[in-house]
């Protein structure tokens, strides 16, 4: 795997004086590794509070509130190297952005991003003309992902798009009968 950077947060509102901050969109990531890169600086992580899910942080080189606002926004890199490694059907979230999808030959849009949803982790795809679909990373929705290929395989009648744009019913499904009156 080749070493790039990996966004474990972005650095939200300061906390207190010391330079100290939140940290949005915060990964697991983050509690594992002792230095992050912002704003272009690499710096060691000097102090942890909060929760996993809501870290406050302070790092080595930010002293003072004005430099935490300073950072606000900005994210907090990580390098791939330090990161554990991957179990199997797992993937980064820059890995999954830009992946064309599809359900079978059925062209449907392009992975926008990732999102962390409570229940399971969402694709939002963006499809051209239509609104975008949200396609949950179930083995249900998902049939495969080929990040070498930059192709995910999608079931859009378990997603309940199973109608062609055009409004007919897709060809591998019957059309709705009409009940009698």
């Amino acid at each position: 795997m080749r070493d790039r950077p990996l966004v474990a947060g972005v650095v939200g509102r300061p906390h207190g004086l010391d330079g100290s901050f939140h940290v949005r969109e915060a990964h697991p990531l983050l509690a594992v590794v002792d230095r992050v890169t912002a704003a272009g600086r690499e710096a060691e992580i000097e102090r942890r509070a909060g929760t996993e899910d809501r870290p406050i942080l302070r790092l080595r080189g930010f002293a003072g509130r004005d430099a935490a606002e300073g950072l606000r926004g900005e994210p907090l890199l990580i390098s791939s190297r330090e990161a554990p490694p991957l179990g199997e059907e797992e993937w980064y979230a820059d890995e999954l952005e830009g992946c064309r999808v599809s359900d079978g030959d059925r062209e449907v849009g392009e992975v926008r991003r990732l999102l962390g949803l409570p229940s399971c982790d969402v694709l939002e795809v963006a499809r051209p003309d239509l609104d975008d679909l949200l396609v949950p990373l179930i083995r249900d929705a998902v049939r495969s992902v080929d990040v070498g290929a930059r192709r995910i395989d999608v079931d859009l009648e378990f997603l309940g798009e199973g109608a062609h744009p055009s409004g007919a019913a897709s060809p591998d499904r019957e059309a709705p009968r009409q009940r009698p009156a």
